[in-house]
Formats: C-alpha cells, sequence, structure tokens
C-alpha cells in the first residue's frame, strides 16, 4: 500500500439517506431494493452504443469473411441472451420476465450502432437489461474481430428511452457526440 493511501474502513459508515440512491440504506450499505409493494406495468427501455473498427476490419466483416462466422447475428443473440441474464451480472438487480428482447446493428461510416429494446411486465424497469445486451453485443463483435484489429473501440452505451412504472417515461434529450438516434453521423 502507498504511503499515503489510507485502507478502507472496516466498518460501513453512516450517510444521510437519500431518494436518488435507492441501492443504499441509512447507513449506506448497499440494498437490494424492495419492488414488493411496486405495481405491475408494462416497462420498456432502449439503449444503444456504438462499437467502431478500421476499414480493414470493417471491410472484413461486411464481406461475411470473418474466420469465426457472422459476428453480427453472433452478437444480436448475445445480447438478447445477456439481456436475460442481467440479473446474474449486475448484483443488485431483480430476475425479470422478459416479454422481448431485440438487438439491431445499424452500420456506420466506421463501425455499428447498437440499439437494444427490451420489454417486461414486472414491479421494475428493464434499463439494466437493455444496457447489458448493448455492452454485450459489441463485446462479441469486438471478440469475433479481434485478430483483425485489437484497436476497435467500444462506446456511447447510454439509455436513449425508457417508459412505465412510477417514474414515468424518460427520453434523452441528446444522443451521445451529436450522433442521430438513427446512428448515422
Amino acid at each position: 500500500m502507498p504511503r499515503n493511501a489510507r485502507p478502507a474502513p472496516s466498518h460501513p459508515r453512516t450517510v444521510a439517506p437519500s431518494h436518488s440512491l435507492t441501492h443504499l440504506d441509512a447507513r449506506g450499505r448497499v440494498k437490494m431494493v424492495d419492488v414488493g409493494e411496486k405495481s405491475v406495468t408494462i416497462r420498456e427501455a432502449v439503449a444503444g452504443g456504438e462499437i467502431t473498427m478500421s476499414a480493414a476490419a470493417l471491410k472484413t466483416v461486411r464481406s461475411g469473411a470473418v474466420a469465426k462466422g457472422d459476428p453480427l447475428q453472433t452478437a444480436r443473440l448475445a445480447g438478447i441472451m445477456a439481456a436475460k441474464q442481467t440479473s446474474a451480472l449486475i448484483p443488485l438487480c431483480h430476475p425479470l420476465p422478459l416479454t422481448h428482447v431485440s438487438v439491431e446493428l445499424i452500420p456506420t461510416r466506421r463501425g455499428y450502432r447498437i440499439t437494444s429494446r427490451v420489454r417486461t411486465a414486472a414491479q421494475t424497469g428493464v434499463e439494466m437489461e437493455a444496457l447489458t445486451a448493448v455492452a454485450v453485443a459489441a463485446l462479441t463483435i469486438y471478440d469475433m474481430v479481434k485478430a483483425i484489429d485489437k484497436s476497435m473501440t467500444i462506446g456511447d452505451i447510454c439509455l436513449l428511452d425508457k417508459s412505465g412504472g412510477r417514474s414515468g417515461r424518460y427520453t434523452r434529450a441528446h444522443t451521445p457526440k451529436g450522433k442521430s438516434r438513427k446512428g448515422e453521423r
């Protein structure tokens, strides 16, 4: 441990209750939110992100010549599977009965814009499932194309839209870096 570093406290510190940090109790300890009293409603979330790659990698993907197979179809399937497993990956997420998951990969000048849409009828939302689907789809493309381009970049993963539940509708005012919602530049 560096000379000026302080060890982490062995006991939780007391913090003021916060209405915005529902995963913390009054003492600052993590907790799973109790959704038992919430109403079951139709909830939907849309998330987006992107992967950019070299011209050589993009040419290989678009020509269908990736040695491991079609990275786009594999990424779509991986994203759907990841959404279904979100509660096993993110410690405080509730397992949810998903009624719909889609993952779209839209070509851009330097790669792909990835969009995921997830729906459920439940007591809590599906934002984490939509975000997880996008992240895992991008990681799957990276895994399948890394032999050609290890410098690929994954980024701009964000919630674009959500509906349902007590907090109502949210629509992102601006997409990252001025991109349109359809992935055009």
